[in-house]
């Protein structure tokens, strides 16, 4: 991997003062403790569009999918991401069953896509530098499906 730069930390610094935002921080806190939803239609259900939960929803995911798009289009060194953003996978495994009928859903195969990639590589990661860790992080964000 290539050498990260002053420029990469930069911006790493600059994602982690985003994620420091009240808002986005009482989204995190929620979305990590209560954020469940197997499909479009129970996500709908539980929450509602204009509720603040489905507000929570979009501000972590669309947080985390602009983040992982830095990544994939190569303007942060990937080993330095990985290294300091675990909470992207974490998000992405919680709403991994339910970005693929999404897709359907919306007629836009777009939707996540920046973040499915960049977790795929951060798990290649993850499996060459810390064996066992991903399946870890796959039980914490999904507790019922062990």
């Amino acid at each position: 991997m290539s050498q990260a730069t002053y420029q990469d930390a930069e911006l790493i610094l600059k994602l982690y003062d985003m994620r420091r935002e009240e808002r986005l921080r009482a989204a995190r806190t929620w979305f990590t403790g209560h954020f469940s939803a197997s499909s479009p239609a129970e996500l709908m259900d539980k929450y509602p569009p204009g509720s603040e939960h489905n507000a929570y929803y979009r501000q972590v995911t669309t947080y985390w999918d602009m983040a992982a798009t830095f990544l994939v289009r190569g303007i942060v060194n990937p080993e330095l991401f990985f290294e300091t953003n675990g909470e992207m996978l974490f998000v992405f495994e919680k709403i991994r069953p339910l970005v693929e009928e999404m897709r359907k859903v919306r007629k836009n195969p777009l939707i996540y896509r920046n973040l499915e990639i960049a977790c795929q590589k951060y798990i290649d990661w993850l499996n060459h530098n810390a064996p066992g860790a991903y399946e870890g992080i796959k039980a914490m964000a999904n507790p019922s499906k062990k």
